[in-house]
């Protein structure tokens, strides 16, 4: 009785994908089949990384929990959008919303992290190729992804436990298709200061800060190569880091559309749209940009196939 008091709710809204009634099907069958290619694709690109004895190697170690993050990333949102589309509901109890907040912000802190660890893996690999195996050692490896997992966690449960101290007393609508903090702040009765204080500190840690050493390692190795300009040397530093930078590009691209151009609440869809891309779209891209611009991966699928 003192939760209902304190939340006000007991469910909320969701209002879903600007889509017109008569296009809900047709975009529900292209969401599924985003998100089961999503799934599939990254179950294949950990399948071949633990099949290939060439491939365990740091770069696809990191790889490998990257897919992983991802098919978890979607899988918090996109189960339940297709869900709301196929039984035409609206609803998420308070509980699953809060739940689905601490574990959008969980995986969304962790795709940061493991992004900064293959940055730093490809400028050791690039800058100090002869020290590359002492300075990535397979310790270093793992304290890297455990490191990741703690601080995500930790910054996840602190955006939680501040979020379930807020009252909704305005409503239970969401303009939007998973429990979003941002909107929750908006709906929120009760003063967000802390709130918007602690995301401000939290996300300057798990994506500003991973985002400028990603900046500064590609910096390096940009700096490296043209040292010693030739054309094997720059083709070689884009097979390498390529698939990798195009990754990155989706996915703090996605997040400065969202976060850092201000949306006027008269253009509320546009934040949806983009959280669409961040969300269901750029993980299932993943596989496909490392798998076309990789020919180890590629290698190993054929190998996989004629066996």
């Amino acid at each position: 009785m003192r939760r209902e008091n304190q939340s006000s709710v007991s469910e909320f809204l969701l209002l879903g994908l600007p889509i017109q009634p008569e296009e809900q099907g047709m975009f529900y069958a292209l969401f599924l089949a985003m998100y089961l290619t999503t799934v599939l694709g990254n179950l294949l690109i950990i399948l071949l990384i633990r099949l290939d004895s060439r491939l365990h190697t740091p770069m696809y170690f990191f790889l490998s929990h990257l897919a992983l993050t991802d098919i978890c990333f979607s899988s918090v949102t996109a189960p339940k959008m297709l869900m709301n589309m196929l039984t035409q509901t609206q609803s998420i109890s308070y509980a699953g919303c809060i739940c689905q907040a601490y574990f959008f912000l969980l995986f969304g802190a962790l795709d940061s992290f493991l992004l900064t660890s293959m940055a730093y893996d490809r400028y050791v690999a690039i800058c100090h190729p002869l020290h590359y195996t002492t300075i990535i050692s397979q310790s270093l490896c793992f304290l890297l992804v455990i490191v990741s997992w703690v601080l995500s966690s930790a910054g996840a449960l602190v955006h939680t436990l501040l979020l379930a101290r807020l009252s909704f007393l305005r409503g239970n609508t969401l303009h939007h298709f998973f429990c979003d903090v941002s909107s929750l702040f908006k709906l929120s009765s009760s003063d967000t200061t802390v709130n918007q204080l602690t995301i401000l500190s939290i996300g300057s840690a798990v994506v500003t800060l991973p985002f400028i050493c990603i900046l500064v390692s590609y910096g390096h190795i940009g700096a490296s190569v043209l040292r010693r300009p030739s054309i094997k040397g720059i083709c070689k530093a884009l097979s390498t880091c390529g698939s990798h930078l195009s990754v990155v590009s989706l996915y703090y691209g996605a997040i400065i559309a969202l976060y850092f151009v201000p949306s006027s609440d008269s253009n509320k869809d546009k934040d949806v749209i983009v959280s669409v891309l961040y969300t269901v779209v750029t993980p299932m891209l993943n596989p496909f940009i490392y798998s076309l611009r990789n020919r180890d991966i590629k290698g190993a699928l054929r190998i996989i196939l004629r066996t």
